[in-house]
C-alpha cells in the first residue's frame, strides 16, 4: 500500500476554489511570466503561505473519545480538507490482525500506508491521522484524498470478530464524519475497501453485515442530532 499504489499528489476537488485560485494568480504574478510551475504543484504548496492553513494543536481528535496515536508522516499526506478537496466518502477496512499491529504498521514509515481511524473488538477507538489530512488507505489517489478512513481489527473470515461494541462504536463514528462533511448515510458513500476501483483488497469481506451496519449509522445519526437539539433547547 505504498504512496504510489494509493497515489500522492492529485487533483484537488469541489471546495475552496476561491482560495486556490488567489494563491494561484498570486503565484503567478510573482514569478512575473519568468518561469512556469506545474498547476497541481503550487496548489499543493497553498498550505504553506502564512495566514491560510487552520490552527492545529497536536493530538487534537476529530472524534470525541478516541485515543490519539499518531501514524508516521510517511503514512499521509498534509492537506486542509475540506478546503482543498470535497470529502464525501467513508471506506471501510478491516486490518486482518490485531488493533495493536494496525497501531504499529502505521507508524511504522516502510509501511506507506495508514487510516485515520482504527476501531478495536471492543469499540474502543483510535485516531491515528486528522481528518484534514490525506490517509493513505485505499490504494486510489482519488478515494484517498476525497475520503475517511476506518479499520477494524479482525480477519474477513470470521464473522465472530464483528462484534456489537465494535459496530456500535464504528457506527458512531461514520455517523459523526457523515454529519461533520454532509455525507449521505447510503451504501454509495460509505464503501468497503473491496469497492475502490482498481483495488486488489477484498476486505471488509462477505461477513461485514452491512445491513446492521447503516442501520447502526443511521440510528446514531438521529442520536446526535436530537442531542444538538436539546442541547440548543437548554441554552435558550
Amino acid at each position: 500500500m505504498g504512496e504510489n499504489k494509493r497515489g500522492g499528489r492529485g487533483r484537488r476537488g469541489g471546495h475552496g476554489v476561491d482560495r486556490r485560485t488567489v494563491l494561484i494568480g498570486g503565484g503567478a504574478a510573482l514569478l512575473g511570466g519568468a518561469a512556469v510551475l506545474a498547476r497541481d504543484e503550487l496548489r499543493g504548496a497553498w498550505y504553506r503561505v502564512p495566514g491560510v492553513e487552520k490552527a492545529r494543536v497536536p493530538g487534537e481528535l476529530d472524534h470525541p473519545g478516541a485515543q490519539w496515536t499518531a501514524a508516521s508522516e510517511a503514512n499521509w499526506r498534509r492537506a486542509d480538507r475540506p478546503d482543498d478537496y470535497t470529502v464525501d466518502r467513508v471506506v471501510i477496512h478491516v486490518v486482518q490482525g490485531s488493533f495493536a499491529s494496525a497501531l504499529r504498521v502505521f507508524k511504522d514509515p516502510a509501511h506507506q500506508a495508514a487510516t485515520h481511524y482504527v476501531v478495536r473488538k471492543d469499540g474502543h477507538v483510535a485516531q491515528m491521522i486528522r481528518e484534514l489530512d490525506v490517509a493513505y488507505h485505499a490504494g486510489n489517489r482519488s478515494m484517498n484524498e476525497r475520503s475517511i478512513g476506518i479499520e477494524h481489527e479482525g480477519f474477513v473470515d470470521r464473522p465472530q470478530d464483528f462484534t456489537a461494541a465494535m459496530y456500535a462504536a464504528s457506527a458512531r463514528l461514520t455517523a459523526g464524519i457523515c454529519a461533520r462533511y454532509g455525507i449521505p448515510v447510503d451504501r454509495e458513500h460509505i464503501i468497503g475497501h473491496v469497492e475502490v476501483p482498481g483495488t486488489d483488497h477484498t476486505d471488509p469481506g462477505p461477513h461485514w453485515d452491512w445491513s446492521r451496519y447503516l442501520k447502526l449509522v443511521r440510528t446514531a445519526s438521529t442520536d446526535a442530532r436530537n442531542d444538538t437539539t436539546d442541547e440548543a433547547s437548554r441554552s435558550r
